[in-house]
């Protein structure tokens, strides 16, 4: 059958989701330390979030308008179906993910936003003696998994522009199980277009014979800069290259963690037993649905984070605080002290920013929230880098 909205809430059934709304966006927390939930503790006026309802949020790169009133009501609909497993909701949404990338069914795999990928790419690659590959900093998952299972991890300092260093990295494949290309990278922002791409994974692909390369696309649909481009094309044709997305932030319902991966069937189906069949639960599936064919409304959230974003920047450079040029919805920039102390200064004044990031220790990250959310949080902001004292850490 046909996937369509009708026929998928047919399938979810009817309810209600009035109090759930608030929750589908979920901004998550960049925790750690001082900077959780200890320090807003000491501040007091704690909801069921974790944080002070008076909290500004720009720490986990969320959509901070949430998702589209089509998401919402598709979320409504699929609580009718609360009592049942996701089967034949994720295989919908997985029909229409290969449909709208224009892939075969066995080319697309669901996962748990695209943290559930990243977790079992860095399993089915790696080993004690397949190192992995990535720069430093960036998104951290896979660092974080090849270490907890003994698997070598070579971390290549991004440069000073703060992007990938691609020439290490092609450097250090050899040998190598999996080499993850955060791109645009988080935290810092900054991006490769595609034919500075194209000519780093054929780089890998050459220099190292069994390396895997993990493209890591999920701020995809906040870049404006059009020699960007997917990577989809070369991972549906090459077993060696792997593509994911997510459903967490322009579509904004990272609450509801829904993810998928896109590579050549025979990947696909090597990855498939390391993936939690359930992973995509029913409201997920119904949101995310939902959402994938929303163009107009990805690119209206990419505008208007581009507004937010260039005031951002605009008024940190004129603070004496340059940004890194950035295609995300965040920013990175010196704050030439400990970035620590700054975060937890900021989050006493109200305003929640991304912890630190070595070995960038003095490089602050804030998430773009909305115009006013910008408006209100920058003279804080302002106030608290008076107020924090440079310290001896250094980078």
């Amino acid at each position: 059958m046909p996937v369509t909205r009708r026929s998928f809430i047919k399938v979810l059934g009817a309810g209600s989701a009035g109090a759930l709304a608030p929750f589908i966006s979920a901004r998550g927390s960049e925790g750690g330390g001082r900077t959780g939930l200890e320090l807003l503790d000491e501040i007091g006026g704690l909801n069921g979030l974790g944080l002070a309802p008076s909290v500004i949020r720009l720490s986990s790169n969320e959509n901070p308008k949430g998702p589209a009133l089509i998401a919402v009501e598709a979320l409504q609909a699929a609580l009718g179906r609360k009592n049942r497993y996701p089967d034949e909701p994720q295989a919908m949404l997985k029909e229409a993910i290969a449909k709208y990338h224009g892939v075969g069914l066995s080319q697309v795999l669901l996962g748990c936003g695209s943290s559930e990928h990243l977790q079992i790419v860095t399993l089915a690659f790696t080993s004690r003696d397949r190192h992995l590959v990535t720069g430093a900093p960036s998104y951290e998952l896979p660092a974080k998994i090849a270490k907890l299972i003994g698997v070598p991890v070579r971390e290549l300092r991004v440069d000073e522009k703060l992007r990938l260093d691609l020439e290490g990295m092609v450097r250090e494949s050899p040998g190598a199980g999996l080499v993850f290309y955060c791109n645009p990278n988080n935290p810092t922002g900054t991006m490769y277009g595609a034919s500075e791409t194209r000519g780093f994974l054929d780089a890998v692909l050459a220099r190292s014979l069994e390396a895997t390369i993990l493209v890591d696309e999920a701020y995809f649909e906040y870049v404006d800069d059009p020699s960007y481009r997917t990577m989809i094309p070369l991972a549906v044709e090459n077993p060696r290259v792997i593509v994911t997305r997510t459903f967490s932030k322009v579509y904004g319902i990272a609450g509801l963690r829904v993810g998928y991966a896109i590579a050549h069937e025979k990947t696909i189906a090597k990855l498939e037993p390391y993936r939690l069949a359930n992973g995509v639960n029913n409201l997920g599936a119904a949101a995310a649905m939902a959402s994938l064919p929303l163009k107009d409304h990805a690119l209206r959230e990419q505008q208007l984070n581009k507004a937010a974003r260039d005031y951002t920047v605009k008024y940190l450079n004129e603070n004496g605080f340059p940004c890194a040029p950035t295609q995300t919805n965040f920013v990175m920039f010196d704050i030439k002290r400990d970035a620590k102390v700054f975060a937890e200064t900021c989050l006493k004044r109200g305003v929640a920013i991304g912890r630190q990031f070595p070995p960038l220790n003095t490089y602050a990250r804030i998430s773009i929230g909305t115009m006013d959310e910008m408006q209100q949080a920058l003279p804080i902001v302002r106030a608290a880098l008076r107020e924090t004292r440079a310290d001896s850490q250094g980078r």
